[in-house]
């Protein structure tokens, strides 16, 4: 079972570590090239707002683009277009041409993840989905840790980060437009009955929407405050290389907790450490890098599963008929509070002269909701036989496809 496996999913981890090396260049040197270039903390907030709604987008209309032309030449065609909008941003750098390349690119994103998650869900066996599953985590998380660094090896201003993260985009189409594998499954779509979320579960209704918030504020203007801070290029890299790693370290001990109590009080744990670490990084001067960097990992530790968590939390509620369209609709509200989240912070941070606003308005955020869990606990008891509970299962936020490689059985 393994041998046949592994040589049916390795074309598609080497397509997904290709793609998550381009993307994890891109996100990252795009707010620090454009704080060089003068752009303000509101544009390059607009840029990550409109990122996160392009990659909406794509989630909810990549399953009728790959029915219409099929897994290879979608993936083909979208992993080539976002390769190109890659080379196009130092040939027009301006603010608002920089915001539309960003929406194309979320839009390409989303479905080259859709394409890459379904084809791996349909090699995957039902007896090694969950192992094929955690593989695909970890290695997405890792090659995310490396992609920070490699912007290293290149001036910021330099053509060749572009360069870079369009040539993984395009290799990315080598394996997998060569492997010799039949036709992946129909993908799932993508829908989002808000009445219906809110009813099964209103704590993972408003959790998935503010971890969005925090999560694409975060990605979004993270480098333009370490650079408000001072730090060079090679430790705002190794900052926020350090906020994955956290979050990798952590999701499995504080999911596997989850799974023997209310989850609910996980996720307020891990709403209280979120918001110290990020009082602690808006407060303190971190000139050295060294407190920067631990910060970043005990800061990633506690807000990365705040999704899987509180995803876990609403699946517990479901009727397994429904598992693969709530947790497509919580991506879907993930993505809402994403594309909320960076203009506004953006917005304040330009307005006050305050980089330390970034990660105060994510406190604020998460104190919130830690306010709301806890009053919704008092309303509502954890489900009483741990039995029916799903057991955690820490997931990227990427595509709907994933959620059927977990759910599947």
């Amino acid at each position: 079972m393994w041998a046949s496996t592994a040589r049916a999913i390795a074309p598609l981890m080497s397509g997904t570590v290709a793609v998550f090396l381009g993307n994890t260049v891109l996100i990252t040197i795009l707010p620090i090239r454009a704080q060089v270039e003068g752009f303000s903390e509101s544009a390059i907030g607009l840029m990550g707002t409109i990122h996160f709604a392009g990659f909406a987008l794509g989630c909810v209309i990549g399953p009728y683009m790959v029915t219409k032309v099929g897994h290879i030449r979608c993936f083909a065609g979208f992993s080539a277009l976002m390769a190109t909008i890659v080379l196009l941003f130092p040939f027009a750098i301006d603010p608002l041409a920089w915001s539309v390349m960003r929406g194309l690119s979320g839009i390409c994103l989303a479905i080259l993840y859709l394409v890459i998650e379904s084809w791996l869900n349909d090699s995957a066996g039902n007896e090694i989905r969950g192992a094929v599953l955690s593989i695909y985590i970890i290695a997405a998380s890792a090659v995310t840790v490396a992609g920070q660094l490699m912007i290293n090896l290149f001036p910021v201003e330099a053509f060749q980060q572009f360069s870079m993260a369009a040539i993984f985009l395009v290799l990315a189409v080598a394996p997998l437009t060569l492997a010799d594998s039949k036709a992946p499954k129909p993908v799932p779509e993508a829908r989002l009955r808000i009445a219906r979320l809110w009813a099964l579960s209103p704590t993972g209704f408003v959790a998935c929407l503010a971890a969005g918030m925090v999560e694409g504020a975060f990605w979004t203007l993270g480098p333009v405050y370490a650079q408000g801070k001072d730090l060079p290029v090679s430790q705002i890299t190794l900052f926020m290389a350090a906020f994955v790693l956290g979050g990798l370290l952590s999701q499995w001990p504080l999911g596997r907790l989850s799974d023997h109590v209310d989850r609910r009080w996980v996720i307020i744990a891990c709403c209280v450490g979120t918001t110290v670490t990020a009082v602690l990084l808006a407060l303190l001067p971190l000139a050295s890098g060294v407190l920067a960097f631990l910060l970043a990992i005990l800061h990633g530790a506690f807000m990365l599963p705040l999704y899987p968590l509180s995803l876990a939390h609403a699946n517990d509620h479901a009727p397994n008929e429904e598992l693969v369209e709530v947790s497509s609709g919580l991506l879907l509200l993930y993505a809402i509070g994403a594309i909320s989240g960076p203009w506004a912070v953006g917005w304040a941070m330009e307005t006050y002269d305050s980089g330390g606003l970034l990660f105060l308005a994510m406190a604020v955020i998460l104190s919130l909701l830690a306010l709301f869990i806890v009053l919704r606990a008092v309303i509502r008891a954890a489900p009483s036989d741990r039995r029916l509970r799903a057991l955690f299962v820490p997931v990227p936020k990427t595509s709907q496809s994933i959620y059927t490689l977990e759910t599947d059985d």
